[in-house]
């Protein structure tokens, strides 16, 4: 299981002194309690037992896997405020950061072969235009999880549908 990964990870990264790893794991580990909790709090309101509740509750490696893309696309973005304010070096942390946060996920698709997946879900789903933009980024995403960036899916349905 991911979390189980992660975890012996945080651990091992503690021992062997790695601060940069301990500290993006940790604050993963942070996150996905806390997704954990809120599941938990919702659980609170259908079931009234506590070990029923806490089962239910864990986090899939799929959840985990939206947490981790949560992660990433916030450190994405530090990046992009960080490079356009000068400050190389906090880009290059949160780089670090990123490649770390990769590791967990499963190995991204490229362009051209999340292009091929979006070309054959438009015509799955007979999309044309930009109205449909929204129901084929969700089949796109569905489809795709964990194994592409939001942005890229979304910049290339739109071109799709813009040049069909």
């Amino acid at each position: 299981m991911l979390k189980e990964r992660i975890q012996n990870e945080l651990k091992e990264s503690l021992k062997k002194g790695d601060q940069n790893k301990r500290l993006v794991l940790g604050m993963l580990m942070t996150s996905v309690k806390n997704k954990e909790l809120a599941k938990r709090q919702q659980l609170s309101k259908i079931l009234s037992d506590a070990t029923d509740m806490e089962n239910q509750s864990q986090l899939s490696d799929d959840e985990i896997i939206e947490v981790i893309s949560s992660e990433l696309k916030k450190r994405k973005e530090s990046v992009e405020q960080f490079i356009a304010g000068g400050r190389q070096e906090l880009a290059d942390k949160e780089r670090a950061e990123i490649d770390i946060l990769l590791t967990y996920l499963p190995e991204q698709l490229n362009e051209e072969e999340i292009s091929k997946e979006i070309k054959s879900i438009i015509s799955s789903l007979g999309a044309q235009g930009l109205k449909d933009m929204g129901k084929v980024i969700s089949a796109v995403m569905t489809k795709l999880k964990g194994r592409a960036d939001g942005t890229t899916v979304s910049r290339i349905v739109k071109e799709s549908l813009l040049s069909d």
